[in-house]
């Protein structure tokens, strides 16, 4: 398996330092890094890395507004990079994009496991809204087919079971999905 890819954007030449050390320990890969917010969206845009570590207060940009734009581009999970003591972290935790906080000063023992779980939840969240849209998909389908049924029942007398078999014939006749064939009779039917 290729070792996870990490963007660090964060301005602390030592707070990255010791990141970097961490990361390489882990057998993780710093692909690039920024000290300020322009340079770091676009580092993230023209990487597409698998991780994101961002600096909540970057200069050049607040880490939050950066971590909500890769957040809707679903670019990568980012993990804000925070100062211990700071109010409002639970607010930071429940933004668009974020996935885990990585306290300042950082504590060595906490980065790895903060890193792993934004990752999985990361591909959770892509993985649930990747069923949706099929379940949304499948939905819209099943809609035209009993649409399609009700008005070959409507206009040419079928019962559902005698609409759903012509259906499914024709289906097999025209090699086309269910979802086209119904389409085409519901084009066909309505105007009538």
């Amino acid at each position: 398996m290729p070792a996870t890819r990490v963007v660090i954007a964060h301005s602390d030449v030592n707070f990255r330092r010791k990141l970097k050390d961490a990361l390489r320990l882990a057998g993780y890969t710093l692909i690039r890094e920024a000290g300020e917010g322009k340079s770091a969206l676009q580092i993230v845009f023209q990487t597409e890395p698998d991780l994101v570590i961002l600096e909540e207060q970057i200069p050049g940009g607040e880490g939050i507004d950066l971590a909500e734009i890769i957040g809707e581009h679903q670019v990568a999970p980012v993990v804000l990079a925070v100062q211990i003591n700071q109010p409002g972290l639970e607010e930071l935790a429940r933004k668009n994009g974020v996935y885990g906080l990585l306290t300042h000063p950082l504590q060595e023992t906490n980065i790895i496991p903060v890193l792993e779980a934004a990752l999985a939840n990361f591909e959770r969240v892509i993985g649930l809204q990747k069923e949706v849209k099929e379940l949304r998909r499948q939905l819209e389908m099943r809609k035209l087919v009993e649409q399609a049924k009700g008005l070959l029942m409507e206009k040419r007398g079928l019962s559902e079971k005698e609409a759903y078999k012509y259906l499914q014939k024709m289906s097999m006749d025209r090699c086309l999905p269910m979802a086209k064939v119904a389409r085409q009779v519901i084009l066909s039917l309505q105007d009538r």
